[in-house]
């Protein structure tokens, strides 16, 4: 038996990069999953992905609001009854830059679409967890800023220190409802925020970055998705309130 089967879960962000990596994985697993993602032509090439699949399903929704997440957790349960996971990948940057050069609306998209995503999902699915009595599993991609921050994204690096602390925190309050709260932490991936993440995407920029890397490789969508689907298979039924480094040794 397949290590998710019978299981639902909704993926944010789940039609490109980590997400479409997280999603293929579910499905392999045997889980069934509705992908939210607020871009319709991604959500798009995904259902041809999967044109065979009964699996998946796709939702455009935008995660920073509440009524999305409502309208998510009422499909997810009607079409397969019962919700089992949700992973919180739906993530956004700025440029790297001087931090003094951050502007307001940069600052507000980033916590919008990295917090208050976060924020509404705890909302919204806590409570359908706790009503259907057979606990469940909230898995949040952080990243490796939230525990070793550098200069040029301090207010992405907060984002995810915000969700790292959120996730332990909510793991302590709501273990007794056998809800499981945990964090993977990647470092920088082959995705399209990579650019953003160095300031530009150039071979130099890649070289030095992955000289900090003592693995000496950028993170693929398969090594966050294999992580993702431990934590939220039944092997991991006593594991929560983790920070999953997924770096190659970054962090070290």
């Amino acid at each position: 038996m397949s290590r998710l089967s019978g299981k639902v879960a909704i993926v944010t962000g789940g039609a490109s990069g980590f997400g479409l990596g997280i999603t293929k994985k579910f499905v392999a697993e045997g889980a069934n999953v509705l992908v939210l993602d607020i871009n319709e032509q991604s959500g798009q090439n995904l259902l041809e992905i999967f044109h065979d699949s009964k699996q998946v399903k796709f939702l455009k929704a935008d995660v920073t609001k509440e009524s999305d997440w409502k309208q998510a957790v009422e499909l997810a349960v009607s079409d397969w009854h019962k919700l089992d996971v949700v992973v919180n990948n739906a993530g956004t940057t700025y440029p790297n830059k001087p931090s003094l050069t951050v502007t307001e609306q940069d600052f507000d998209k980033v916590f919008a679409v990295n917090v208050k995503s976060v924020y509404h999902s705890f909302n919204v699915v806590i409570p359908h967890f706790i009503e259907q009595g057979t606990g469940g599993s909230f898995i949040q991609i952080s990243s490796t800023a939230a525990l070793r921050p550098r200069p040029g994204l301090t207010w992405y690096n907060a984002t995810k220190g915000a969700v790292s602390i959120a996730s332990k925190s909510m793991a302590v309050e709501y273990g007794p409802n056998n809800i499981r709260f945990n964090c993977v932490c990647p470092v920088a991936g082959e995705t399209p925020l990579l650019a953003s993440f160095m300031g530009e995407d150039t071979p130099e920029k890649r070289a030095a970055f992955k000289a900090t890397i003592p693995l000496g490789r950028f993170s693929q969508p398969s090594d966050i998705a294999n992580s993702v689907a431990f934590l939220a298979s039944d092997e991991a039924a006593f594991l929560t309130g983790l920070d999953l480094e997924v770096d190659g040794g970054r962090c070290i």
